[in-house]
């Protein structure tokens, strides 16, 4: 009778392992069917046929509780007849994703199975199993060479080669005593590997202070993964300490009279060293960046983490820079329900080679007001440093400080429906440079938008309106070159398109007033001034389309001829200042554009037809762009006599012609350029040029040449290529790569910006050198070598001046390697091996 159950509780068994454990899982076999009764030879027949009917219906529940839990989808009929194959395939999320919930009321009636080739002992006393002893509970499995139970103490003791599977991790020694209700106890001579992180290492004790806190004695702990193939494996970093706490409730790893090695070498001995258990945030310690400035001197940054709150943080960044002094640095970083931001400020006191102290602030903060009208947007920002030579003094400070325009604006917009309103002030700190000296923008001091644009007009129609009036304020130092004034505008545009497969046609009016009022009278007397200026236009285009095939690929191309009309009178506005007017660049989105202008101080007196043709090559089957070419002329009819001041009017009748193309045949390649042509002159005024390959992670060249007649040429190269590698695949460990861009000046003959550097992966760890070379000024370059060292497991780098930043700002396409981060362990993976 015995032995016609036993094929069901192996099927049941194997159900176990398919839903619960994924892998090899005790109690599957006969010595299982002795570990389910005890001892297979001390059992009459008749009890162990009724254990098997328990081991059943326990698999039923222990089946239904799995299947609840993992929220599996219903599977079709016969899928779940244990007496045949599976007829579906099971959708099952992977063991380390699986939590064990056990109410803490159920926890002291977990049940202890006992195992061995022999036990001995009584009912209630203590029991000694000799021969591949195991002792299993819910949440722990011991197995060992020779183990003794006391079940009124609950305490085992185990000898041998003794390991424990248990929540935490995986534990090996040669002598154990453990309370198996408490998790209280200690383990001598162990090797440890932790689950959540896969951590490991050696220990002369571990003492168990309860199931998520425990004490190691005279070890060491690394998140290098153990090599399976080599011997005289060492792990390449390692923290030796005295003593480790390790406390997974709170995330955090104490080490007490430690030692950080690396590759061998005690390279950092500290007394107390802190560091987090998982990916979680942790208060502590980040790498150090050690840099080499050909200004500054030797620069050493040792950033500190404060993880506040799970929405607050701080990180402060002290430099010591060998020839300046110390350089105190800090973010503050917050994110609440209605409103986030953060703050980062630096403070050099007494800079010794500009013999004054230095400083600089940004700030940034995002706010919500929810009202019964609609939500009002807040927002600030601060920019703010100390002296002119700020930015060139400390050109990789961040947040924008590096600019020579600095902005500090305070806003608040609210939208509801088609109505948007902006309120906002804005100041600008100019920082100058005696070589080239740059007029400041205009402060606004306030600004007041509203714009009115109703998505369903009517029969088509598209309105736009506009209301502006701001307050402008000239920078003292330039009073006498600038005139403080108020303008308003308004603004509507009214337009009709009609859209097609085969094209478009959409002809717009536009109205633009204006008034001006001026602080100081201009030349000529004039405090006041206003215009109105009316503005037509015509856009139009068609679509044709033909299929073709080329290089064995499908393709769909384009012919799509456009022509762009658009008429304003003149009026004369050459004695109004520029507040916040620049003249469009030559591109092919201002050549269609109804304004040369950006702004509205200047409203050009166009009389002006753009003709243009673009062709596209689109996949037959996805519809994705592999190519583009465009080309685009204006025709002028009337002279351009409005201009910017200084300018002479526009007298050509053709414009350069613009040329463009586009080419993304594979994912591996792709290059784009633009170029502007002079018919008249016969030359080629600008053009860009630029390509990438990548053919795959970590692996991009990157090439491009830009030159403007008469003014610059430039031509650059950017990489990121694995050199030589002990690993698998792109990415994993044990790999060197270059990365680096240069920028060659070729009417200098000189490279201009440099950043070239190399990194290597080891898997558990990181390591960074990087060279740059930057152009701060016309004359001036600075140069700087920096060195990194992260550890997988110990911090991650994010914030502070350093190599990483280095590349990610200046190398095309560059793409972060990170240590190889692998998913936590399941207990259940290598359950009872």
């Amino acid at each position: 009778m015995l032995r016609r159950f036993v094929p069901s509780v192996r099927r049941a068994c194997w159900y176990i392992r398919a839903f619960v454990f994924d892998a090899a899982t005790p109690g599957c076999g006969p010595h299982g069917i002795q570990g389910i009764f005890v001892t297979h030879a001390a059992v009459p027949a008749r009890q162990r046929l009724r254990g098997v009917a328990g081991a059943l219906s326990a698999a039923a529940v222990v089946l239904a509780s799995a299947a609840h839990a993992q929220a599996a989808p219903p599977q079709p009929a016969g899928a779940g007849d244990w007496n045949g194959p599976l007829r579906a395939p099971l959708q099952l999320q992977g063991t380390a994703q699986l939590q064990e919930q056990v109410p803490p009321e159920q926890a002291a009636r977990r049940p202890v199975h006992l195992s061995g080739q022999s036990i001995e002992g009584s009912q209630s006393g203590p029991v000694r199993v000799r021969g591949n002893a195991r002792l299993r509970r819910a949440d722990a499995l011991i197995q060992a060479d020779e183990l003794h139970y006391d079940q009124a103490s609950q305490t085992a003791t185990a000898s041998g080669q003794v390991q424990i599977e248990a929540d935490s991790g995986r534990y090996q020694g040669s002598a154990l005593q453990l309370n198996v209700q408490t998790y209280q106890g200690h383990f001598d001579d162990v090797r440890y590997q932790l689950r959540e992180n896969r951590a490991h290492g050696q220990a002369q004790r571990v003492d168990f202070l309860d199931r998520e806190r425990y004490v190691v004695h005279g070890g060491d702990y690394t998140t290098c993964q153990r090599s399976e193939y080599d011997p005289d494996w060492r792990p390449a970093w390692r923290i030796r300490a005295r003593e480790l706490r390790l406390d997974r409730v709170a995330d955090v790893g104490v080490a007490r009279g430690a030692a950080l090695e690396f590759m061998g070498v005690t390279v950092l001995p500290v007394p107390y060293l802190s560091f987090p258990l998982s990916d979680r945030r942790k208060s502590g310690l980040l790498p150090p960046t050690l840099g080499l400035d050909s200004v500054s001197g030797l620069q050493y940054t040792q950033p500190f983490y404060w993880n506040i709150a799970p929405n607050r943080d701080a990180t402060l960044s002290p430099t010591l820079m060998a020839r300046r002094g110390i350089d105190l640095g800090g973010q503050f970083r917050y994110l609440e329900r209605s409103f986030s931001g953060e703050l980062a400020a630096r403070y050099m006191p007494s800079d010794r080679l500009r013999e004054r102290d230095r400083w600089s602030m940004a700030a940034r903060h995002r706010h919500t007001l929810h009202s019964p009208l609609g939500d009002i947007q807040l927002g600030a920002q601060l920019n703010r440093v100390s002296d002119n030579d700020y930015w060139r003094d400390f050109p990789r400070s961040g947040y924008g400080l590096n600019e020579r325009l600095l902005p500090s604006e305070l806003n608040a917009r609210w939208q509801r429906g088609d109505w948007q309103l902006r309120l906002r002030a804005l100041k600008w700190q100019t920082l100058q440079d005696a070589d080239a000296i740059i007029v400041p923008p205009y402060d606004m001091l306030p600004q007041l938008n509203l714009r009115y644009q109703p998505w369903a007009l009517g029969r088509g129609l598209d309105l736009h309106v506009e209301f502006d009036s701001t307050r402008f304020r000239a920078d003292r130092d330039f009073a006498a070159q600038l005139t403080d004034g108020q303008r308003s505008y308004a603004l509507a545009r009214l337009s009709r398109p009609w859209v097609a497969p085969q094209g478009f046609i959409t002809p717009a009016v536009q109205l633009h007033a204006s008034q001006y009022r001026f602080d100081a009278p201009l030349s000529g007397g004039l405090r006041r001034h206003s215009r109105v200026l009316p503005t037509y236009s015509l856009d139009a285009g068609l679509v044709f389309e033909r299929e073709l095939r080329w290089l064995g690929r499908d393709l769909l191309q384009t012919l799509e001829p456009r022509a762009f009309y658009t008429y304003t009178p003149y009026r004369d506005q050459s004695m109004l200042p520029m507040y916040d007017t620049a003249e469009l660049d030559f591109t092919f989105a201002s050549i269609y554009a109804p304004n040369s202008f950006v702004g509205h101080d200047r409203i050009a007196d166009d009389n002006v037809l753009t003709l243009g043709l673009s062709s596209r090559f689109l996949g037959a089957g996805d519809g994705a762009e592999l190519a583009r070419l465009s080309i685009a002329q204006r025709l002028r009819f009337e002279d351009q006599r409005v201009t910017a001041p200084g300018v002479a009017p526009y007298t050509a009748r053709w414009s350069d012609i613009l040329l463009g193309g586009a080419v993304n045949w594979s994912s591996r390649w792709a290059s784009s350029g633009i170029i502007q042509y002079n018919l008249d002159e016969r030359r080629t005024a600008r053009y860009t040029l630029t390509g990438h390959y990548k053919p795959g992670d970590y692996r991009v060249l990157s090439m491009g040449y830009r030159m403007k007649a008469d003014a610059s040429k430039h031509a650059e190269l950017g990489w990121q290529w694995p050199l030589v590698w002990w690993g698998d695949a792109p990415g994993q460990g044990g790999r060197w790569y270059s990365v680096g861009r240069l920028n060659y000046s070729m009417r200098d003959k000189k490279l201009v910006d440099t950043v070239v550097g190399v990194e290597y992966n080891g898997c558990c760890w990181i390591g960074r050198v990087v060279v740059e070379r930057l152009q701060n000024s016309a004359r001036n370059a600075n140069t700087r070598l920096l060195l990194q060292l992260e550890l997988a497991g110990i911090s991650r780098i994010n914030v502070g001046s350093n190599p990483l930043n280095s590349l990610r700002n200046h190398v095309p396409y560059y793409q972060e390697i990170r240590p190889q981060s692998l998913p936590p362990a399941s207990r259940f993976s290598e359950y009872g091996q």
